[in-house]
């Protein structure tokens, strides 16, 4: 297994092809959990289901994507750029969390997971647990990767012999399916289901996906290969796993809960493993091929984070003005809207990025004068 070192930067990158897959996939999964609670009829209960296992690899996909791109963009990083590195995603993550988050509590409390805030202390609890709006525990997740980056650092600079980066896979690996087992046992389907819900968005969770995306980029030109040596496996292997992950949760039988599809199940996690191989492959062909739809993807990545954190904002407000007229035809409600919801998403995204640089700007000439 080769080792590349740092090159210049690409239009787009993996990580891009990753981030705004997973930001569209996400987008439809919130929208699918609305069109359930039209009460439809069980076959379209069943598609509900079908579509929301289809996408159900968001936040893997997401994670394996920024770290692919951060470690691009950063390896080989000391403990001296960290500084530097928070003031960039301190604008990009933290500032656009903490303000979707408390447009949430305030526009749209009735969007609140678990406990509604009723007073300064469960108000601040909520601002910071993930629980304002039904898709917020993905950035409290997110927001631990990011502060722990510097570990990330110093990982990747040591696996770079084949002996150490085997063992330490094995050793990820072993350790993730020991985490899902007990996940499964003392949470999922345990006594501790409503109580320890909060290890859902804690990092350890999603720590292969991170692990991973950054060696890809490490490793990527064997990486590309192996891709595209082993493809239609990759092709074959998907439609088994999705097929499987679809009987596991039929298993369930109606009406369809949604909850029974969460991520940490060995089923789903080779699903999303496989996925991530799949739009690696897509991605991988494409900028071999300088296709022109590259910086259009690299445009979209830029806010797809962004974009994500506006989706359930603008799902409200779309699905409250249209439920009413078609609410009997939920296909319709959830096609219009997810539609809608994606474009307003970006474009808000665009638009704030876009405003705030144009304020921005006199205010740091002033400064400079």
């Amino acid at each position: 297994m080769t080792l590349i070192q740092p090159t210049k930067t690409p239009t787009a990158d993996v990580g891009d092809f990753m981030k705004v897959a997973a930001c569209t996939a996400v987008m439809l999964q919130t929208v699918l959990a609305f069109g359930l609670t039209t009460h439809p009829s069980l076959p379209v209960q069943r598609g509900i289901g079908f579509t929301y296992n289809l996408v159900k690899f968001t936040a893997p996909v997401f994670i394996f994507g920024i770290f692919y791109t951060t470690n691009r963009q950063t390896y080989p990083s000391q403990l001296t750029a960290y500084p530097h590195y928070l003031r960039q995603q301190w604008s990009a993550l933290f500032f656009p969390t903490i303000g979707w988050t408390l447009v949430y509590l305030f526009a749209m409390p009735n969007l609140q997971q678990h406990q509604p805030y009723h007073d300064a202390l469960s108000f601040s609890w909520q601002l910071i647990n993930g629980n304002a709006a039904p898709h917020l525990w993905y950035n409290t997740m997110m927001l631990q990767f990011i502060i722990l980056m510097p570990l990330f650092w110093y990982l990747f600079r040591r696996l770079t012999q084949p002996r150490r980066l085997w063992l330490t896979l094995s050793q990820v690996t072993l350790g993730y399916l020991a985490w899902l087992t007990w996940y499964d046992i003392a949470v999922w389907q345990g006594p501790q289901s409503q109580t320890w819900y909060l290890l859902d968005r804690v990092f350890i969770s999603f720590l292969p996906y991170a692990i991973l995306g950054g060696l890809a980029w490490q490793y990527r030109s064997s990486v590309t290969a192996w891709l595209q040596r082993w493809r239609w496996w990759l092709a074959g292997a998907y439609l088994l796993s999705l097929i499987s992950i679809n009987w596991e949760f039929a298993q369930f039988g109606t009406p369809v809960k949604l909850s029974n599809a969460p991520y940490y199940q060995p089923l789903m996690t080779i699903y999303a493993l496989l996925v991530i191989g799949l739009i690696a492959w897509l991605a991988t062909h494409q900028l071999q091929r300088q296709a022109a739809s590259l910086p259009l993807i690299h445009w979209l990545a830029t806010y797809a984070y962004r974009a994500y954190l506006a989706n359930v904002f603008w799902l409200q407000v779309f699905w409250t003005w249209m439920a009413p007229t078609f609410s009997q035809r939920p296909i319709w409600l959830i096609s219009l809207t997810y539609l809608l919801t994606w474009l307003a998403s970006f474009a808000t995204a665009f638009g704030l990025h876009w405003g705030w640089s144009m304020l921005k700007q006199p205010l740091e000439n002033s400064h400079k004068q």
